[in-house]
C-alpha cells in the first residue's frame, strides 16, 4: 500500500510542476522576483544557462515547424503533434523563467539561506549550520553520499559546507541529508561575501 500510495502521489506532483512553471512565466513577464525578502539579498545563476535555453527552444520552434508542414496531409495527427510540440516549447522558456525568478535568497533577518534550481530544488540552510562557504569553479561532479549538486551549464561555482546537515526533499518526495551543497551563482563572490558577512553578524550589502 505505500508503495501505491506514493504511486498516487506522482500526478499531484506534475500537476503542482506545470503549475509552477506558469507562475513563472508570469513572474518572468511581470519582471518580478518569487521568494524575495526585504533586506534580503538575491543572487541569480540563470545566466550561464540563457544561451543554451534559447537554442534548444529554437531547435523545437523549427522541429515544430518542419513536422507541421510532413504532417499536413494528417489533420488530426498534425493538431496532436503541433500540441505536444507546442507544450514542449512552453515547457522549455517555463524552465528558464523559473530560473531567472526563482534565484537564492540569502535572508539575514530569518537566518536562512535559500538555495534553488528552478522549480526542482529548494533547499533552506540555517546560517548557524553552515561551517564554511567558498567560491570553488567545479565543472565535474561525481555522485557522493551527503552531497548536492546544482549544476548550472555543466558547472558550480559556490561551495557550501555544513556543520549539521539539512534535508533535501527530490522531485518525487524522497529526503536525503546533505551537508555539502554546491551551486552556481552569477555573482559567486558576492554570494560568498554576503554570506560570511551574515554569519558574522554585519549588515548585507
Amino acid at each position: 500500500m505505500k508503495g501505491r500510495s506514493s504511486f498516487l502521489t506522482v500526478p499531484h506532483l506534475l500537476v503542482r510542476h506545470e503549475l509552477r512553471l506558469l507562475v513563472s512565466l508570469w513572474l518572468w513577464a511581470a519582471r518580478r522576483t518569487h521568494g524575495a525578502v526585504a533586506d534580503g539579498s538575491v543572487f541569480g545563476y540563470a545566466r550561464g544557462q540563457g544561451a543554451m535555453m534559447s537554442g534548444f527552444a529554437f531547435v523545437c520552434v523549427v522541429e515544430s515547424v518542419m513536422m507541421s508542414v510532413l504532417l499536413r496531409d494528417w489533420p488530426t495527427v498534425h493538431h496532436v503533434v503541433l500540441v505536444l510540440d507546442v507544450y514542449t516549447v512552453v515547457v522549455v522558456v517555463g524552465l528558464h523563467a523559473a530560473s531567472v525568478v526563482r534565484p537564492h535568497v540569502l535572508d539575514p533577518a530569518a537566518g536562512t539561506l535559500r538555495i534553488r534550481r528552478a522549480v526542482h530544488v529548494d533547499v533552506r540552510i540555517p546560517l548557524e549550520r553552515i561551517a564554511s562557504v567558498r567560491r570553488e569553479l567545479r565543472a565535474t561532479h561525481e555522485r557522493a553520499e551527503g552531497a548536492l549538486d546544482l549544476a548550472v551549464g555543466a558547472q558550480t561555482s559556490v561551495t557550501v559546507e555544513l556543520a549539521e546537515p539539512v534535508t533535501h526533499v527530490t522531485f518525487f518526495g524522497r529526503r536525503r541529508e546533505v551537508r555539502v551543497v554546491r551551486c552556481h551563482a552569477d555573482d559567486a563572490d558576492g554570494l560568498v561575501r554576503a554570506v560570511r558577512q551574515a554569519r558574522e553578524g554585519y549588515a548585507v550589502p
